[in-house]
């Protein structure tokens, strides 16, 4: 796993790598702008009118409880898009890895795996469908653990680990439905759970450093790339025909 993260971060930056690179990270920085800013509104609406709202729906005996979100999230919109900027980056990076996961997976199989055939390329919808459910139930999961920030780190806790489950998840599958089906990716998934939590804790840490984590798209494609072709093993079908006929025989 470690060999296969040092593949995926020396690729980064490497000239195939490049265009890529650029083109995700302005994708990134429009989608900040525009969903912190929505994040920010939301906020902004909760610490005021919506506490009114969620007491009445609620009962008076939730009053005290809202006090304290509201509380929170007046303090998380005052820091607007920055804040914005921090807490949706994950699923920022779902978004951006629908659009690009076949440009990165080409260069990384054609690169370290010149003997296989190349994967199959994902139907655009789907990958923006797989997309858009991760950075929905990324923010979902979010929002449920924001409460407990204040609580002895409890909620930076809940947002890295649900953080590698989710990202871990998305980009193993992208990069498995390249060459299975989704119901088989998903199988596969499910198969090797823990190493691909495991593979997602190390996206998690990339995905929480600033700056850095506008290329996780590319790392997280690259990494889970071969993720997938070490849990697949020997598979004689992935062989380039033309290679299979020059191995000799076993």
């Amino acid at each position: 796993m470690l060999n296969a993260a040092v593949k995926a971060l020396s690729q980064i930056l490497s000239p195939p790598m490049r265009s890529i690179l650029w083109r995700s990270i302005g994708l990134a920085l429009v989608l900040i702008v525009v969903l912190a800013t929505g994040l920010q509104r939301l906020l902004s609406w909760f610490a005021t009118s919506g506490e009114v709202w969620a007491e009445s729906m609620l009962g008076p005996g939730f009053h005290t409880a809202l006090d304290i979100l509201a509380w929170i999230l007046s303090i998380a919109a005052s820091l607007g898009v920055v804040f914005g900027a921090v807490f949706l980056m994950p699923a920022i990076t779902s978004l951006v890895a629908s659009v690009f996961v076949d440009d990165v997976a080409d260069i990384v199989e054609r690169e370290h795996y010149p003997a296989e055939r190349v994967g199959t390329a994902l139907p655009f919808g789907l990958a923006m469908t797989e997309g858009v459910k991760t950075a929905l139930l990324t923010i979902l999961v979010y929002l449920i653990a924001l409460p407990f920030v204040f609580l002895a780190g409890a909620g930076f806790i809940a947002f890295f680990i649900a953080t590698a489950w989710l990202l871990g998840r998305e980009y193993f599958e992208l990069a498995a439905m390249r060459f299975r089906t989704p119901a088989e990716a998903k199988a596969m998934r499910k198969q090797h759970g823990m190493t691909v939590f495991t593979a997602g804790l190390v996206i998690a840490a990339f995905v929480s450093i600033p700056i850095v984590n506008l290329a996780t798209p590319l790392f997280g494609m690259a990494f889970m790339v071969h993720m997938h072709k070490r849990l697949s093993g020997p598979r004689p079908e992935l062989i380039e025909p033309a290679r299979r006929e020059k191995m000799p025989a076993a």
